[in-house]
C-alpha cells in the first residue's frame, strides 16, 4: 500500500532506489537508459526531491527485479486529494519560483474561486459524493495559498477567450471568478493575457501546459489531457514547450487589454443574473 507523500517518505524511497541500483551494479546513467527516464530525474528521486509516477515505478521494479517495491510503496498524496497524475506536478508547483500557465477551457486551479471550483469538481464523471467533492475542494483552495506571498512565485496566466466565455455554474459564479482574476491582475500579483477568438488558430490549441522554474532544479513543463498528465523534464522538450508558449503569447492581448476584456465579460455575466 502506498505511503503518504512527504519529504521524509520521498527521502526514504530515494535511498532505497539508490541502494538497489548500486546492488545491481548500475550507474544512474545506465539505469536511466533501461527504464526510459532521464538521469536527472533518477538523481532527483534518489535525493528525495522528486517522486516517480506509477508507470515509472513499474519500470524501476522491472529493471531492478524488486518484487513490486517501487510501485507498492510509491509516496502518494493522502486520501486522493488530487489525481495521481497530478501529484508530482503539485509538489513542483509548491516549489516553483516562476510559473507560466496556458488554460484552453477552464480557469487554472490556482486561480479558481470556491464557487467556481465547486462547480468544476462536481461536473466530472463518475459523480462524486458531497464529502468527496468537499475534500477535493479543500485541496484545490489550498493550492491557491502559493499566491499568498506577493513576490513568489511570479505567475503568468495565458487564457484562451473560451475560458471567459464558457459558463461554469450560475452567472454570478462566473462574474465573481472573472473579477477575482482581474483583481489579482490589477494588484500586480499575477500577469494575465488573453488569446481572443479573433486570433483563430494558435500554437497552444492542443491543451493545457504549465511551465515552472526553480532555484534548485532545472525547469520543467507539465502537460495535461483527459485523465492523464505528465511532467516533462528533458531539456530540449521543455525548451520547445517554452518556445510554443512564447509564440502564442505574441498573439495575445496585452495585460491591460486582457484585464479590460475580463472586466467587460464579468459585467455581461452580472447583467445576465439580474
Amino acid at each position: 500500500m502506498a505511503i503518504e507523500d512527504n519529504p521524509q517518505s520521498r527521502e526514504t524511497y530515494g535511498l532505497e532506489l539508490r541502494r538497489r541500483r548500486e546492488a545491481a551494479g548500475l550507474t544512474q546513467e545506465e539505469l536511466s537508459r533501461r527504464v526510459v527516464m532521464s538521469r536527472t530525474h533518477i538523481a532527483h528521486i534518489e535525493a528525495g526531491r522528486r517522486r516517480p509516477d506509477v508507470e515509472d515505478a513499474r519500470r524501476l521494479d522491472g529493471v531492478l527485479d524488486s518484487g513490486g517495491f517501487f510501485e507498492r510503496f510509491l509516496p502518494s498524496l493522502k486520501e486522493g486529494k488530487v489525481a495521481e497524475h497530478f501529484a508530482e506536478a503539485l509538489e513542483l508547483e509548491r516549489r516553483a519560483k516562476v510559473i507560466r500557465e496556458y488554460a484552453p477551457k477552464l480557469v487554472p486551479g490556482v486561480l479558481q474561486t470556491a464557487a467556481y471550483a465547486r462547480e468544476v469538481l462536481g461536473s466530472g464523471f463518475p459523480a462524486k459524493t458531497a464529502e468527496e467533492r468537499d475534500r477535493l475542494l479543500g485541496a484545490r483552495l489550498e493550492r491557491a495559498r502559493i499566491l499568498d506571498d506577493f513576490h513568489s512565485p511570479v505567475f503568468w496566466a495565458l487564457f484562451d477567450e473560451a475560458v471567459l466565455r464558457r459558463g461554469v455554474g450560475r452567472p454570478e459564479t462566473m462574474c465573481e471568478q472573472l473579477r477575482h482574476i482581474a483583481d489579482l491582475g490589477e494588484s500586480h500579483r499575477i500577469r494575465v493575457h488573453v488569446l481572443p477568438f479573433s486570433v483563430g488558430l494558435h500554437s497552444l490549441l492542443e491543451g493545457f501546459v504549465s511551465l515552472m522554474w526553480f532555484e534548485d532544479l532545472p525547469p520543467v513543463a507539465y502537460v495535461e489531457a483527459l485523465k492523464t498528465g505528465r511532467v516533462l523534464e528533458v531539456p530540449a522538450v521543455v525548451r520547445e514547450c517554452q518556445a510554443v508558449y512564447d509564440h502564442a503569447l505574441g498573439d495575445a492581448l496585452s495585460h491591460r487589454e486582457s484585464l479590460a476584456l475580463i472586466r467587460s465579460v464579468a459585467e455581461e455575466y452580472e447583467h445576465a443574473q439580474q
